[in-house]
């Protein structure tokens, strides 16, 4: 191994990440042992770190859950995995179960989530089952002009956006409302375009609204600036100007917080679907009523089925999502001052860690 093998430890609620080094890293007969290329800061790492959510494994624990890398050294019933370049399922479902038999592999009991479940990618290595591994064509990446570790996003911040636009069956004529577009909705409100909608993306913060100039969204919104009754007033004026329908409205809530979230509820219509991506510990107000009333529908989304990923990948090596734009490389020893930076809002793109000697 080119790198020596070391993590990155949460060992409590706030404390600072320390690194520790590897002891061992045997693949059983199914897994595989990657060398990270990058990991994507997410909202959720922040989370357990900041906010004391709860992780399935104890700690100390390695967190971080969106990896790409190289395979360097894989069980007797993974060796053809050696060498390739790989994405990382943020989630890893066992594949074996009765929901899994049954196509529901997000909701697996089983499943292994490396950064809450297993130690995660805020590392020089993980050792991951090799069930659900998406490869990466380097040729295809290096033509496109796209770094490996620019790829670890697609883990969680593309593929669960992808999921969700699957599941809402989102197609050509319908409206799609992205709520909250920095990270996972910035991606979301390219990934409904690219599936044929006409996308109004709604944020607080105009320099993310900007980031999504001719990257998707027909018309941007800044939610600060209106209240509920007008921005749903607005929508259904472009709505109106398009020739779209005034039903059946797809509203995508990325933004994991309370205001996002009431908002979103707001904008539900006469057969609407509410997909809830973003997530918050706060709890929200909402009639739930309201979905009987306007006979809509309320649907969660927990990361993303491995079986995806190639889909979503495709979408990215043929430029019809964006991903360099939206995000900023820092060294694996930074974590820390980029877990602050990221906690106090202060970074524009999603930080990807990258290990360094």
């Amino acid at each position: 191994m080119s790198v020596e093998p070391v993590r990155w430890m949460m060992t409590g609620k706030g404390e600072p990440l320390v690194p520790m080094k590897i002891d061992g890293l045997s693949p059983g007969p199914d897994e595989v042992v990657v060398e990270i290329a990058g990991c994507g800061v997410c909202h959720t790492d922040l989370g357990y770190y900041y906010d004391g959510v709860r992780t399935k494994h104890e700690l100390p624990l390695t967190l971080g859950h969106e990896i790409s890398g190289h395979v360097v050294d894989a069980g007797a019933d993974a060796i053809w995995w050696i060498d390739r370049a790989v994405i990382v399922p943020a989630v890893i479902p066992c594949g074996q179960c009765d929901v899994c038999r049954r196509g529901k592999a997000t909701i697996c009991p089983n499943q292994k989530m490396p950064g809450n479940d297993i130690h995660g990618g805020f590392a020089t290595h993980i050792v991951v089952p090799s069930r659900g591994l998406c490869e990466v064509d380097e040729h295809r990446l290096q033509a496109a002009g796209i770094d490996l570790a620019d790829l670890s996003v697609i883990a969680d911040a593309v593929t669960t956006p992808y999921q969700a636009v699957v599941q809402a069956g989102v197609t050509n004529g319908d409206l799609a409302v992205v709520n909250g577009v920095g990270g996972v909705g910035g991606y979301a409100a390219q990934i409904a375009a690219a599936f044929g909608a006409a996308v109004v993306a709604v944020d607080v913060n105009d320099d993310k609204l900007r980031a999504l100039h001719g990257r998707g969204p027909a018309l941007t919104l800044n939610a600060r600036q209106m209240t509920p009754r007008e921005l749903k007033t607005a929508i259904a004026g472009f709505a109106k100007e398009r020739g779209l329908r005034q039903t059946e409205w797809i509203i995508f809530e990325c933004s994991g917080t309370r205001v996002g979230q009431e908002n979103a509820f707001s904008l539900i219509t006469h057969g609407a679907t509410l997909c809830v991506v973003g997530f918050t510990m706060d709890k929200v107000e909402i009639r739930l009523s309201n979905l009987m009333a306007y006979h809509a529908r309320a649907i969660g989304n927990w990361g993303c089925a491995p079986e995806f990923y190639p889909k979503a990948l495709e979408l990215v090596l043929n430029g019809k999502i964006k991903v360099s734009p939206f995000v900023e490389k820092h060294p694996l020893s930074e974590i820390n001052q980029v877990f602050e930076a990221a906690h106090a809002g202060a970074l524009k793109r999603r930080a990807v860690l990258v290990p360094t000697q």
